[in-house]
């Protein structure tokens, strides 16, 4: 014996998505939360480890002596020597000694170290997918500000699950920190010196 079909107006059950423990989408327990889209924020890892040392060395020594004697020219130095005072004569007319040498020593060394972590907003995707960042931060600790800036180009796949990325997978990154303020102010040299220093040649 054969079931008759259920009527139109009875629809079959279907799962509903609300009701669904997995959700499909960026916002769900396994979506994709790294930054894909202008305007989604990323968080870019700044940590400088950088050391530099160079050292270099150079000299230079040259030792030159020219003379010039004329003994007999036609009998001019005799005829002429009776002119010059006692003990003075023509035979070496002229004599030329140079003598210079010169040295140099130069070295640098550089230490530099600096850990930061800051938010940046995506303001432009190129034609390529490449993610166009930006971002700022600014702290202030009673009378001093301290700012930090970061630029940049990222790519998608750099990117990771914790939606963060390294500043040296970043091309084009401009990284600029920086403070202002009375202790800033104090390091400085008064503008009189800074003038003194450019217009001294010593």
């Amino acid at each position: 014996m054969m079931r008759s079909p259920l009527p139109a107006s009875q629809p079959l059950n279907q799962p509903q998505a609300g009701a669904s423990l997995w959700r499909a989408g960026r916002n769900s327990l396994l979506g994709n939360q790294r930054a894909q889209e202008t305007g989604d924020i990323v968080t870019v890892v700044i940590e400088i480890d950088d050391r530099a040392e160079i050292s270099n060395s150079s000299s230079r020594s040259r030792n030159g002596s020219e003379n010039l004697s004329v003994p007999s020219l036609l009998g001019i130095p005799q005829r002429l020597g009776g002119l010059l005072p006692e003990g003075e004569t023509f035979d070496e007319a002229a004599s030329v000694n140079s003598s210079s040498s010169s040295s140099g020593d130069g070295s640098v060394s550089r230490n530099e170290k600096l850990t930061l972590r800051i938010a940046a907003t995506v303001v432009d995707v190129l034609q390529n997918g490449v993610l166009s960042i930006q971002g700022s931060q600014e702290v202030r600790v009673n009378f001093e500000l301290r700012e930090l800036l970061v630029t940049g180009y990222a790519r998608p796949a750099d990117i990771s699950r914790q939606n963060e990325i390294t500043y040296d997978k970043m091309a084009a990154a401009r990284i600029s920190y920086g403070g202002r303020g009375q202790i800033s102010d104090v390091q400085q040299p008064r503008i009189g010196q800074q003038i003194t220093d450019i217009l001294l040649p010593f």
